[in-house]
Order: structure tokens, then sequence, then C-alpha cells
């Protein structure tokens, strides 16, 4: 606390700054600015905004510079103002002691403002980065006000006072505050890397995708660590502290972290081993579809209904999966099974089959269509067309247009489709037929009953 009160000028310092004409012509000088700037900026605001809406410019760092531009126009026209004014000023003898502090932090934020936004740009343009950025820059132009103003020393020192000791590590607010400053500033700078090391893998042709994918994963995920270690260095912090706290978060990852810990390193094995690739259209289960993306956890798999299915990384390493264009490969055969009736003949419906199938722009000609006679069914004949396809996600359609073709074509040809029938035979035995109602006329005269009316029917005596 006695840190921040020599900080604070003595009342007779106050008393000389605040009766002194220089003092409120600076005041003056600023406030006159700072309006003017505001009203310069509402005008030129709207203009600004059209410029950079989507399609105005091309995108780049073209529009990058404008959209920088336009957030930090507010300080840049602040900075020219007190600029302008300090030298005429100075050029008529008037003190400006106030003024050039006050124009070297509206240059700095002017600074700070584009350069935090330009970087969060080139990370993550509509990213989570986004909603920090203003506190980011607040906390950044802050340390450069106090450096600045000479004040950064001594608060530094107050901050160091408060501390606490667990047994022999000490810890204090400043490195509590190094800690958080510094991890921000090393993570951006690692995503920065990243990004940039991943936009240049991106363009090797010399790895196959899954290899990209890999290394860039590989290459963020250590200069994350690298950047966490160095903040902890930074900010003073002993790392070989945390020994005993390494050890528990190792038996945490072993015990509650072990499915988390699976899918990570599963993440990696596909990502090496290349059988899934993004683009692959994949079975899993009942899902069908093709693989989007490739993250730590799990994969994206965008199915023929438009939806996204996220599935972790450790069931494909323990589930069979299909993929339908493993290497790059996205042929397959399609299967039509069709019968015909016992009155048709089998080799003039297969050859109607392969034609029907090589007047299908979309079969492909090499591997040739084939149909083929399966054997003889309860109902029908069993046939089957088998044609090859250049992607699989068009299944269903051939599916529908070709049998759509067999209907009107085996129509045409008097062909017919059978449907589940029985026929039944009635046999007849050796011996005197009789009618039904002979024979259940028959039953009553056997019976009891039969027998009563029987003997009721003779005439007495």
């Amino acid at each position: 606390m006695q840190e921040l009160l020599e900080i604070i000028p003595s009342r007779e310092a106050i008393r000389v700054f605040l009766n002194s004409s220089s003092t409120w012509l600076q005041v003056g000088v600023f406030t006159a600015g700072f309006l003017v700037v505001k009203l310069l900026s509402n005008w030129l605001q709207p203009r600004l905004q059209t410029m950079i809406q989507p399609g105005a410019l091309d995108e780049g760092m073209r529009r990058t510079a404008v959209r920088s531009g336009a957030l930090a126009l507010v300080p840049l026209m602040l900075w020219l103002w007190l600029l302008t004014s300090s030298a005429i000023l100075r050029h008529y003898g008037w003190d400006t002691g106030l003024l050039r502090p006050a124009m070297i932090l509206a240059g700095a934020l002017a600074l700070i403002r584009m350069g935090v936004f330009v970087l969060r740009h080139s990370l993550s343009p509509g990213g989570p980065l986004k909603a920090w950025e203003g506190v980011l820059t607040i906390t950044i132009w802050t340390l450069v006000a106090l450096h600045i103003l000479g004040w950064l020393p001594r608060i530094e020192q107050m901050l160091d006072d408060y501390a606490f000791t667990f047994g022999t590590v000490r810890v204090s607010l400043l490195n509590v505050l190094s800690f958080a400053l510094s991890i921000a500033v090393m993570l951006l700078v690692a995503l920065w890397l990243s990004n940039a090391i991943r936009g240049r893998v991106a363009r090797s042709r010399a790895l196959d995708e899954s290899m990209k994918i890999a290394l860039s994963k590989l290459i963020k995920f250590v200069l994350l660590t690298l950047a966490v270690l160095a903040a902890m260095v930074s900010a003073g912090i002993d790392i070989t502290a945390f020994a005993v706290f390494g050890g528990a978060l190792g038996v945490g990852l072993g015990l509650g972290l072990q499915r988390v810990v699976s899918n990570f390193v599963s993440g990696f094995i596909l990502a090496f081993e290349g059988s899934i690739r993004p683009g692959d259209v994949i079975s899993y289960g009942d899902t069908y579809g093709t693989v989007k993306a490739l993250h730590t956890r799990h994969i994206v798999i965008r199915t023929l209904d438009g939806l996204d299915i996220l599935v972790p990384n450790e069931n494909l390493l323990t589930t069979d999966i299909t993929n339908w264009s493993y290497a790059g490969d996205r042929k397959i055969r399609l299967r039509l099974p069709v019968d015909i009736s016992y009155n048709d003949e089998p080799e003039v419906a297969l050859k109607r089959l392969e034609r029907l199938a090589r007047d299908n722009p979309r079969v492909l000609k090499d591997p040739p269509a084939s149909a083929f006679l399966l054997g003889y069914g309860d109902n029908g004949i069993n046939l089957e067309l088998r044609v090859w396809l250049s992607d699989p996600d068009i299944r269903g359609e051939i599916r529908t247009e070709l049998y759509k073709a067999m209907w009107t074509d085996f129509h045409a040809a008097g062909i017919t489709f059978p449907f589940p029938q029985r026929d039944v035979y009635i046999k007849q035995f050796a011996g005197p037929a009789t009618s039904p109602a002979d024979a259940r006329s028959g039953n009553r005269a056997g019976s009891a009953r039969g027998r009563k009316r029987e003997a009721k029917a003779k005439p007495p005596g």
C-alpha cells in the first residue's frame, strides 16, 4: 500500500498542476480533439462498414487491413490530433507535458487494437477468441500505459507483497497474474504458429491427407504444451514443485479420464495409419456417410440425410468399419435381385437385364455389367444383375432407375414377375365316392343321437 501512496502526487503538486493555465489548455485541446474525433468517427463508420461487407472487397490482406483500420479509427484519429496539437503548442512555447503521454497512449491503443484484430483473424476469424478480443486489447494497453507512466515497477512490488507459502513454494499475486498473462500470450503465439505450420503442411504434395492431419495435430499439441511450460517459467513458477501434482494427474488420467485419453491416442493412430481420411465413405453400424473431419476426440460423419454423426475415435479402432473408398477407390458393385415366372425364358431375361445396364449412362462400362441365374425358387426363377458404380453415394438412385427400367421393359416383352402362391391338389382315394353331405349324414347315423332318431322314425309293430 505504501508503494501505491507514493505514486499519488502530493497536495501541493496537485494544486500547482490545477492552477497552471498550460494544464487547462492541454485539457481543452484533448477534450476538443476527442469530441471532433467522435463526430468524424460517427460519420465515417457507416461508410467503412459498407466497404468491409462480404463481397465488397476481396478476401485477404486488403479487407483485413480495412477492417482493422475501422476498428482503430477513434484512437488513430485522436493520435493524429494530439500529434498536430503538440507540434503547434511547442511552436508557440506552450508546455505539452500532458499531451505527450496522451498522444503516446492513443497511438499505442491504435496499434494494439489493430495488432490484436489481425492476430485473432489469422487464428480463428469467427472462433471463441473474438469474444476475448476486447479484454486482451485492454489488458495489453493497460500494461503499456503503466510502463509509459512509470508506475509498473511499483505496482509489481505491491502485488508481490501479497503472497502465501506452501512448504517451500511461495506464490504471490504477481506470480498468478504474470502466469495468466504469460499463458494467454504464449497460447496465442502457439496457436498462430500451429496455424501457419498447418497451412504449410496442407500445401505439401508429398503427404497424404491423413498424414497432414496427424502432423498438424501433433505440432499443435507440442506447441501448446511448450507454451504452458514457458508461461510457468516466465512467471517464476518452479516446475519441479509440480512433481506431486503430476503424479496425482497421472493417477487421475488412469482412472477417471481413461476413455478421454483412449480417444485422444486413438485419434493419432487413425490419422497416422491413414485407414480413415476426410472424404472417405464409410459404414459404421447403421450409420452410412462421408467423413467430414478428423478431430482429436472424434470424427464427423455426414449422412445422406444431412446429419452430422460424431463417433468417438476409440470405437473406430475396436469395431468393424466398412470403408467404401479405401485407398482412394470409390468403385463398388451393386447387386439387383429379380425373379421371373417359370413360364418365361431365362436366357431372354438375362440378355435384357445386361442391355438395360449398358443403356444407363451412370453404370460403368468397365467392368461390364453381368446377369446371372442363381437358382429356382418357390415362386419363380431367381436372377441377379450385377453392375459397377463410380461412387457409392449413387447406389439408391441407380437401384431405382434400373428397377423402373426392368418393370417397363419386362412388361413390354411379356415377361412376368411372380408373386407368392400356393397350389392345392385334391387326391381321390379308392372306394365309392361320397359327397360331403353324405359324409355328414353318415357321421350322424353312427352316433347315439342318430340311432335314436332312426328308431323313432320306424312304424310300430
